[in-house]
């Protein structure tokens, strides 16, 4: 069994290179060590911060403690609450309205979104269309090619044939009928 003083020592630490100091001038070098410091250890898994929350003002409480009264002989006290309670109901409120505009723009960038991609898909398919008549023209003007080159050749043999026919008919002519 080995000795409590033996188990308590630890093999030395391998020692760090020590690093020189950069500061960095301006903000594509401070981004650049932060990219080499994560880079060094590709393993490590990367720190990467959560959106923050949008701030929202607590909402109106269900029951009311603390309700001013309309009699007279508030204190001087009294109106640092009353100054609190309405400080915090306008800032409720133009939470709301802006909450409100938010949402309307947020509306609008929607519909015109929308109008964009119909716009977007219109003229692909004017597009699309112009592209394939134009390939159909070509094809058509292709066939209509090889049809004239097929004509031409079927004349071609059509006079050679009616050609070779004179010819042979000379022949005989010139060989059978003497004149």
């Amino acid at each position: 069994m080995a000795s409590p003083a033996a188990s308590s020592v630890r093999p030395p630490r391998p020692k760090k290179e020590p690093q020189a100091l950069v500061i960095p001038k301006n903000a594509a070098e401070e981004q650049k060590l932060k990219l080499e410091r994560l880079m060094k250890n590709p393993d490590k898994a990367v720190p990467i911060p959560e959106k923050m929350s949008e701030w929202a003002p607590r909402p109106p409480p269900e029951f009311v403690r603390d309700v001013m009264g309309s009699s007279a002989g508030a204190g001087s006290g009294e109106f640092h609450v009353y100054r609190h309670l309405r400080r915090r109901e306008y800032q409720r409120q133009d939470y709301m309205d802006a909450m409100a505009e938010k949402q309307k723009l947020d509306v609008e960038f929607q519909k015109r979104l929308e109008r964009n991609k119909i716009a977007a898909e219109e003229q692909t398919a004017k597009r699309r269309k112009k592209r394939q008549k134009l390939k159909e023209k070509k094809l058509l003007a292709k066939k209509m090619k090889l049809e004239q080159k097929k004509q031409k050749e079927g004349k071609k043999r059509e006079r050679k044939s009616f050609c070779r026919l004179q010819c042979e008919s000379l022949r005989h002519q010139q060989q059978y009928c003497q004149y």
